[in-house]
């Protein structure tokens, strides 16, 4: 059931704007952007990496650990969340994110003392609430912009891209540089975190209303698609589609290699920081989310005009040559830098395109379930491939060796890619 079954809604004069109102559908783009903002912490997770094993002497395997269980929780609150919203509208279900992100870093103020604490309030409950409230902005925002899905798409997610260049610099100034300190700072810092998100992803959920049913931007028709196919398929049948298999695939290789580096970021620099840092960590990070953002908005635009598998394409070719120059030898701070703001802008583009590609593909009456189901690539690769990859370093630095540790990493990765060039060119849409 979609967006635009009203009917069917439980509560449809709440989720639904009046026709008054629909005259300021940028209003609902401005109200995802700053939700979005807030929900980007995960992106800055690294940050406390660092401080967690200075404190408790964890590996990197284990201080990765949150991070891979709240991209894995992401994913399924996701899943819930876009059939959920579907039927009941999005603020509900982005209210009851927000709780569950104040919930989670709460929590983890009074449990993160050990791993398996911050993996269930931060990764499990607050990457729940991520999902819940990360859906609903993207649906809502492609409804009220049928005729710039990709544009809108990549300013809805801005925010989550943009994330770290607030909270990293913000949370590496709250937990401090004294490592006699991080007993006290690292709770506090969650219970900002909490205050934060409770304001401003809560609050924001109340701006949301879905369209009135058949609603279309005055003087717009959409375009016709060429030859017979369907319009609109219901999640079971997107899931019987080999095209949804194949966007699967791509979502899921696009994916690793940007999660996998926002992971490793902070210990990335930190290593590359001896030849020379001229930026703090969480400035670093910083840049790395401005072009994780810029690639957002410019990947999106660009689609909208040259078509989006032409777009997927070249954001694969771009990590490949991040991917290859590191691989080359490229050292040192700077240079290392620039390799993951390549990588970031490449990777901010995934997010963007893969929700106007469920909708062009799939339509756009189910696309919060749809999405959701495609989703679970994102999920997959977050859990999976920056944990492998987390222990295959700490092997190589007890071997002595952790720059071959990251060789090993973008040689996969840049195999990767060409694997994904390859799935883009067969993609073509359902019949």
């Amino acid at each position: 059931m979609g967006l635009y079954n009203t009917e069917n809604m439980i509560d449809t004069s709440a989720a639904t704007a009046s026709p008054a109102t629909t005259a300021g559908r940028w209003r609902f783009a401005a109200a995802a952007f700053l939700m979005q903002l807030c929900l980007g912490v995960l992106y800055a997770w690294s940050v406390f990496r660092g401080p967690l094993a200075e404190l408790y002497g964890w590996s990197k395997a284990e201080t990765i650990a949150p991070y891979r269980y709240s991209l894995l929780f992401f994913t399924l609150g996701m899943i819930v969340a876009g059939f959920w919203q579907d039927r009941k509208g999005p603020r509900l279900v982005a209210s009851v994110g927000g709780l569950l992100l104040v919930t989670g870093c709460a929590l983890a103020a009074w449990l993160g003392d050990s791993v398996r604490g911050l993996v269930l309030s931060y990764g499990v409950i607050g990457g729940l609430g991520v999902g819940f409230a990360y859906v609903t902005p993207i649906a809502t925002c492609v409804k009220w912009f049928p005729d710039r899905r990709g544009t809108i798409a990549g300013f809805a997610v801005l925010g989550f891209g943009s994330g770290p260049l607030v909270f990293g610099p913000l949370l590496q100034r709250l937990i401090g540089a004294d490592a006699a300190a991080f007993a006290e700072t690292i709770p506090r810092t969650f219970l900002i975190m909490a205050a934060i998100f409770g304001v401003c992803v809560i609050g924001t959920a109340q701006i949301y209303r879905v369209p009135p049913a058949g609603w279309r931007p005055p003087g717009w028709s959409p375009p016709q698609r060429a030859g017979a196919g369907r319009e609109e398929f219901r999640p079971a049948e997107t899931l019987r589609t080999w095209q949804f298999w194949t966007l699967w695939g791509i979502y899921f290789m696009g994916t690793s290699v940007g999660l996998t580096a926002i992971g490793e970021a902070a210990p990335f620099l930190s290593e590359a920081a001896a030849a020379g840092a001229f930026l703090s960590t969480g400035a670093a990070l910083g840049v790395m989310s401005v072009f994780n953002g810029a690639g957002r908005l410019c990947w999106g635009a660009l689609s909208d005009r040259i078509g989006r598998k032409p777009t997927v394409g070249l954001m694969f070719a771009l990590h490949i040559a991040a991917c290859l120059a590191l691989l080359r030898g490229a050292t040192g701070f700077g240079a290392g830098l620039a390799g993951l703001a390549m990588i970031g802008f490449g990777f901010g583009g995934f997010l963007v395109l893969m929700p106007s590609i469920t909708a062009d593909y799939f339509g756009s009456r189910s696309v919060g379930a749809n999405y959701g189901l495609l989703f679970t690539a994102y999920g997959l690769s977050g859990f999976f491939v920056p944990g492998y990859f987390a222990r295959l370093l700490d092997r190589a630095r007890l071997e002595g060796g952790v720059a071959s540790g990251y060789d090993q990493i973008f040689t996969v990765f840049a195999a990767a890619a060409a694997v994904g060039c390859a799935a883009v060119a067969i993609l073509r849409r359902p019949r």
